[in-house]
């Protein structure tokens, strides 16, 4: 055995773990693993290709899925390494190998031998799992450049690989200019702030060397300050640093970050592929594989959403200028301003600050009772589990459920709730593997997901680390996340490209997501799952009340919003000739806001150039998305509401989560969405829940 082979051997990314050892794997392993993952994928793909290899369904997923499954799956720890706990060394191994597997999979999907042996199967043969993962495949081809020939082939697979290469620089541009800012304010300036936001940025100051406050534009520190600190000087100076991000009006040699010349070079490349493949823009590729018909109806459907909050959202507005000059002397709020007057407003219209719910919403506390609502409602249990891990703060856990024949695992995942440096903003929910009744083997592969959020730390006070304090909105945050997993976790499905998310329409998989925000509204449960981080009191029920009162507050203000990136991102996709430049891209945004939004940020205000969901995070022409599936998600959860009040009691009625768990979670991507929600439903979905939910109605 040469030294080669034997460090392969030994290379964390190859054999068949379970689970992915994330402590073993180093930048050093990326290379050689994955490049040996692909020379297997693709000598598999030979062998599916030749004339004499029968087009069978069972014989082709053995050969050629299980080495490309095993890329996949060694690919995807190394790409959830690079978001969580990005490093030099890491982000250049991920680079080098990022084209190479960029290369496969657009080879893999334009294969015409391979594509001609799908063409050959006979659907009707197949199980209906199989003939919906195969109707997908189908589309894939086209879509991934199939019946394309000669110069348009090559020139198609260019474009996939440098779309690829440009994603991932948007990321890492957006990542480190987020990472290059740091402010450290005084005592005086940090006045109105939250004593546990002081505490963290006091100590991290102190862990710099420095004096005073470090002031991040991470989320848990940046919204804060944004809300409750008194100095609007301190204010402007987060909120200039935050909207300029990755842009040309960044400061000093943050300007190296800037994202404009990514977002035209990739707006040109994707108006290119959709060209190449005969459809008018990206927006209709974009479309091929959901549940909306075309970018014109979606317009429509927005326009719509528009024009119906618009008269809520101006009365929001009118409102927090009112208080502003009353209460607050500012008679010409700036951008900077609002989020400050809009939480000053909450206090004295409710009587209720987050400041003051905060302390009743401790990490573990909240984390037990989502466990609680989600073990009542479908039937499981969730048990601690081990494996390993990138960063001491990671839990793992398995999902159980009780038969006949005694416990069952379900699914497993990882949790990761903290901020840290090095670690991609946001919250998402991400696929480990994917149930799948393996070819190869004959046994029952269950599913893993990742579950990343980016809540505050415990601060150390008196030498005893406090637990972690959630906001309401992080409580929002984790349940949304925690509805995706669902979704991955509880599948019945055994075709792994149809299992769990996979398949399921891209405007339709924020449903179990959004789905579980509502229980965060719920006394019945909420109540069980805070505890005061002093006194270890439950969440008071006037101080709930107060919070249900607000909950609409300012809800014309924030839908306007969401439509408004919505229509930017269509628009932005849908134009007969792309927007190549940052100018084209900031005239466009600023006419969308000229027609649907009431407030306008400053001249300098560069969002796009963070706008990570549709640049790098695969919702290009689909950011619509959120507010489509929220109309699918309240009319599910109206479900509850109408057996709460049949029933005369808590919203956790167990036959209709049974119901629901069977129609929408276990089906997965095993048939349209819309079959599943009308399973459920028994009927399409209806826009009033949504209004209703919203105070909108």
């Amino acid at each position: 055995m040469n030294a080669n082979t034997a460090t392969l051997d030994r290379n964390p990314l190859l054999g068949s773990p379970d689970l992915p050892r994330f402590d073993a794997i180093t930048p050093e392993c990326v290379g050689p693993a994955i490049d040996q993952l692909i020379q297997q994928a693709s000598e598999a793909l030979e062998t599916v290709t030749e004339a004499s290899f029968p087009a069978k369904w069972a014989l082709l997923s053995r050969t050629l899925d299980v080495p490309a499954e095993r890329l996949s799956r060694a690919w995807g720890a190394v790409s959830h390494l690079n978001s969580v706990a990005d490093s030099p060394e890491l982000r250049a191994a991920y680079n080098a190998s990022l084209p190479k597997v960029t290369e496969f999979w657009t080879r893999l999907g334009a294969d015409e031998r391979l594509y001609a042996k799908y063409k050959a199967m006979d659907p009707s043969a197949l199980t209906s799992e199989q003939a919906q993962a195969h109707k997908n495949a189908m589309r894939g081809f086209v879509l991934g450049g199939a019946d394309l020939v000669g110069e348009a082939k090559t020139r198609f697979a260019w474009l996939q690989e440098r779309q690829a290469e440009l994603a991932q620089k948007f990321s890492e541009n957006a990542l480190d200019a987020t990472d290059a800012f740091a402010y450290f304010a005084t005592a005086e300036e940090m006045a109105g702030v939250p004593g546990d936001v002081v505490q963290a940025t006091a100590s991290a100051a102190v862990a710099e060397g420095k004096s005073g406050h470090k002031l991040t534009l991470k989320m848990p520190c940046y919204l804060p300050v944004m809300q409750f600190a008194h100095s609007g000087k301190l204010r402007e100076t987060l909120y200039r640093a935050y909207v300029t991000r990755a842009s040309d009006q960044a400061p000093g040699d943050a300007i190296r970050f800037d994202n404009g010349a990514i977002m035209g070079e990739l707006l040109k490349l994707r108006h290119e592929e959709a060209q190449l493949l005969g459809y008018r823009h990206h927006a209709d590729v974009s479309l091929v594989p959901k549940m909306a018909e075309s970018p014109e109806q979606v317009i429509a459907f927005l326009r719509d959403l528009a024009v119906k909050s618009r008269p809520f959202a101006e009365k929001d507005l009118a409102d927090l200028r009112a208080f502003a000059a009353a209460e607050l002397g500012l008679d010409d709020p700036q951008a900077w301003d609002w989020p400050y007057i809009g939480e000053k407003l909450k206090e004295a219209r409710y009587a209720f600050s987050e400041q003051e719910v905060k302390p009743y919403f401790t990490a573990p506390k909240v984390l037990g009772g989502l466990f609680q609502i989600v073990e009542t409602l479908f039937e499981v249990a969730i048990r601690p589990d081990s494996a390993p891990v990138w960063n001491d703060g990671v839990a793992f856990y398995r999902i159980e459920r009780k038969t006949a024949e005694g416990t069952q695992l379900v699914g497993q995942f990882y949790l990761d709730p903290s901020a840290r440096t090095g670690k991609r903003g946001g919250a998402w929910m991400d696929d480990v593997r994917a149930r799948w009744l393996r070819p190869d083997t004959g046994a029952l592969q269950t599913p893993v997901a990742h579950l990343v959020c980016n809540f505050a730390e415990g601060v150390a006070e008196n030498g005893i680390v406090r637990p972690p304090l959630l906001t309401h909105d992080d409580v929002i945050t984790l349940f949304h996340e925690f509805g995706h997993g669902l979704h991955h976790m509880l599948t019945q499905v055994n075709e792994r490209d149809v299992s769990g998310i996979s398949g399921v329409e891209w405007d339709a998989v924020e449903l179990p997501s959004q789905f579980m925000e509502n229980f965060c509204w719920e006394w019945d449960v909420l109540k069980h799952m805070t505890a005061h981080v002093d006194t270890g009191e439950a969440l008071p029920r006037a101080l709930f009340d107060k919070m249900l009162a607000a909950k609409n507050y300012q809800s014309g203000l924030q839908t306007l919003r969401q439509v408004e990136f919505s229509l930017f991102d269509m628009l932005l996709h849908s134009l007969p000739e792309p927007a190549t430049t940052p100018e084209a891209i900031l005239a466009l945004q600023q006419k969308v806001r000229e027609e649907v939004a009431v407030l306008n940020p400053p001249p300098y205000s560069r969002t796009p150039n963070t706008f990570s969901h549709i640049f790098a995070g695969g919702y290009s022409a689909g950011y619509y998305s959120y507010k489509w599936a929220e109309v699918l998600s309240a009319d599910a959860y109206a479900a509850f509401e109408e057996a709460a009040k049949a029933n005369g009691r808590s919203t956790l009625d167990v036959a209709t989560g049974r119901r629901y768990r069977q129609a929408i979670l276990e089906a997965g991507g095993s048939r349209p969405a819309m079959e599943s929600f009308k399973a459920f439903r028994g009927r399409e979905p209806s826009i009033e829940a949504l209004m209703r939910h919203q105070g909108m109605a």
